[in-house]
């Protein structure tokens, strides 16, 4: 600031000129800090309101991970559960073959029962190529019913599907197989993670993953959330690389 230049005055004239100087410069600064605070302020209770809202986006996000591990948790059981019983249904046909007599007609019925309840878990169990592992099982079935295969080796072939069928639920992978969309039967990619997760894509481009129905049965849906595709996206190709382990981001279908 530029200070006058006064002549032929007294000095408590100057003295006041000079205080009066020295408070308008004084009222400038206060007044730029006040401003500088006032700023400062403003700007410290924006980022606590984000701050604020972070923290409730991360508790909801939190609360919504806690109800997708207990669902996964209760899907967990159930498969553990299922491969329990494929594997009392060996034990069974272990007990039986040591039992039975080298007859055929005693082991007969032991293995058509044990194919039975094998082919009902297939049909109400998880909806990977259903169609070819019902047609194994049918296939056995009817050549034991019309004796065209020896007891043993029929026995050795229902040990086989059966133990298919537990390393199917270990194994993770891409395949081809048909699924119903809306009415229409169509060939698609499938990324089957054990026998918890299954998720495609379309020729034309859709994704989508099965999920459990209310009854209890299996349906293919697609999905229209734009992130899901991704993470879907992200999934096939990683398989694709043959990368079978590891950390993956992927939709819940398990999620109502």
């Amino acid at each position: 600031m530029d200070i006058p230049i006064v002549r032929n005055v007294s000095s408590s004239t100057l003295l006041i000129i000079l205080l009066f100087l020295c408070s308008s410069s004084m009222a400038n600064n206060l007044e730029n800090l006040a401003k500088s605070l006032a700023k400062i302020r403003g700007e410290v209770e924006t980022l606590q309101t984000q701050l604020d809202m972070e923290k409730e986006k991360h508790s909801s996000r939190m609360t919504a991970l806690n109800s997708q591990l207990a669902d996964l948790s209760v899907e967990e059981r159930r498969q553990k559960l299922s491969i329990e019983k494929l594997q009392n249904s060996l034990e069974k046909l272990t007990e039986s073959t040591q039992k039975a007599e080298q007859s055929g007609d005693k082991l007969k019925p032991v293995l058509l029962t044990i194919l039975s309840d094998y082919k009902h878990y297939i049909q109400v169990g998880f909806p990977f190529k259903k169609d070819d592992r019902l047609k194994a099982v049918t296939s056995l079935e009817n050549s034991i019913n019309n004796q065209l295969i020896d007891p043993n080796k029929a026995i050795n072939q229902a040990w086989a599907l059966i133990e298919d069928e537990i390393r199917l639920s270990k194994e993770n992978g891409i395949y081809q197989q048909t699924v119903e969309l809306n009415g229409e039967n169509l060939l698609v990619d499938i990324a089957k993670l054990g026998t918890v997760f299954l998720f495609f894509q379309t020729r034309d481009n859709r994704s989508g993953m099965a999920k459990r129905s209310v009854e209890g049965g299996w349906k293919f849906e697609v999905t229209d959330s734009t992130s899901d595709v991704e993470r879907i996206k992200r999934l096939f190709d990683s398989l694709k690389k043959q990368i079978r382990q590891g950390y993956f981001e992927i939709p819940n279908p398990l999620r109502k």
